[in-house]
């Protein structure tokens, strides 16, 4: 997908990293972080959360919740292969949207490459204090 629109990064005092998407963009950010980063429990059930967005948008509606936190392995939580902390699927006019919130471990420079294979080559990171 060639996209030449700017992209923002925030990252939060935790270190954790958030990025909106249009749920296409979504799709092939997992799909392009799993070729980079590897396969992980965590990136395929965020994988089959956004191929069945309708249903886990629901989900999310009916028991109150702002994100769904994908299951993750212990043992790539210990190893530091961890991907996505937790999602959120939302829609607004634009269509359906999801935010993710990255794990603290993953570098900055792998989204910002994973980003710029989406097309993104305006990448800006935000600081936030809250």
């Amino acid at each position: 997908m060639e996209n030449n629109n700017k992209i923002v990064i925030r990252m939060d005092l935790g270190k954790y990293k958030y990025i909106d998407l249009s749920l296409d963009e979504a799709i092939e950010f997992i799909n392009q972080a799993i070729k980079v980063h590897g396969e992980t429990t965590d990136l395929s059930e965020t994988l089959r959360f956004l191929k069945n967005f309708d249903e886990f948008y629901r989900y999310m509606q009916k028991k109150f919740k702002d994100f769904i936190t994908p299951p993750k392995s212990s043992k790539e939580l210990v190893l530091g292969k961890v991907f996505v902390h937790k999602v959120k699927l939302y829609v607004n006019d634009s269509g359906k949207r999801v935010l993710f919130v990255i794990d603290k471990r993953i570098d900055l420079n792998k989204l910002k490459n994973i980003l710029a294979e989406l097309g993104y080559n305006n990448v800006l990171v935000e600081k936030e204090l809250f």
